[in-house]
């Protein structure tokens, strides 16, 4: 197959719910059109961000139909795959494929921790489902499984499997991949406080997730690491920095859905398990928004706009 050309900024991209906690497709519509428009060149729907795993399997195809819908070819837009058998996963694959989503972020399945083996198993079985490219999703911190280098050398025979997004949390691993599979990937960071780190080392792509709060300081940032002028992405860094710690965190996708509330983006409304911050907890995430939003450096050029002027 043709590898893609993806990088840049690829948001994983919330979901938006109603207060009744069902679907809103048409917010979650706008936001994939301020994502577009603030610079970002790709998305990712039904990632850990978009509560994949608390939508049913119609939801999730509706969901991909309107984020199809929205971004009308400007952008490629993923899905997660996140399921709990490899069977699934690969049902999924071909339903994406079906809807006309132009690619894949496949992760282990879900519960379960495979070993090597099995992971193995189970990123060929997704890779040969469909003909669509794959983003491979190392994040072993959450999800127990780890793909190493040398497992990535395995997978380097399937041709769809084009991407990986490492959230180890070990920016070492750019270089190990680099130095153990040469350019046969393309690299994309996947943690939000490593990001300048993994540009420096060879990423050219960052599945984001504080960028659904900051869209268009976050496409800068990132514009101005890869093209070297560290100066202006430093001073966006050290800013956004205490924001992206969030990234990591057990309530991610709260945090990342309340900070959209507030900075007029989107609703702070999760889906069960997960529940709406309260008190201090909910005090203290609001004061660190707020605190970002009015300490917002300017840049020494305006920043990028979508159309890369």
């Amino acid at each position: 197959m043709v590898r893609p050309d993806w990088r840049g900024v690829f948001p994983a991209v919330t979901t938006q719910f109603k207060k009744d906690h069902s679907l809103d497709l048409e917010a979650t519509q706008k936001h994939v059109d301020v994502l577009i428009e603030s610079g970002c060149r790709g998305l990712v729907m039904l990632g850990t961000v978009g509560e994949n795993n608390a939508l049913s399997a119609e939801e999730k195809r509706q969901v991909l139909h309107a984020a199809r819908d929205a971004a009308a070819g400007r952008v490629p837009v993923l899905s997660g795959v996140a399921e709990y058998t490899t069977d699934l996963a690969a049902n999924f694959a071909r339903e994406c494929e079906d809807i006309g989503i132009d690619g894949l972020m496949v992760l282990p399945c879900m519960v379960y921790k495979s070993d090597p083996r099995e992971t193995l198993t189970h990123f060929r079985s997704v890779a040969r489902a469909s003909g669509l490219p794959i983003m491979v999703y190392n994040n072993p911190v959450s999800y127990g499984v780890d793909i190493t280098p040398e497992m990535f050398a395995e997978l380097s025979d399937e041709d769809t499997i084009v991407a990986i997004k490492e959230s180890s949390e070990n920016v070492r691993r750019i270089t190990d991949l680099t130095n153990v599979v040469g350019d046969r990937y393309i690299l994309f960071s996947g943690v939000d406080d490593l990001v300048l780190e993994s540009v420096l080392l060879g990423a050219v792509g960052w599945v984001a997730g504080l960028v659904n709060v900051f869209p268009r300081e976050s496409v800068a940032l990132f514009d101005w690491a890869v093209a070297g002028r560290w100066d202006d992405a430093l001073s966006y860094y050290r800013w956004l920095t205490p924001i992206f710690h969030l990234d990591t965190e057990p309530k991610l996708v709260q945090y990342i859905k309340l900070g959209q509330q507030v900075m007029g983006l989107g609703s702070e409304v999760v889906r069960s398990p997960r529940l709406v911050l309260e008190s201090d907890e909910r005090a203290s995430i609001i004061a660190l928004f707020e605190k970002a939003a009015a300490e917002r450096p300017i840049a020494s050029t305006p920043l990028r706009t979508a159309a890369g002027e």
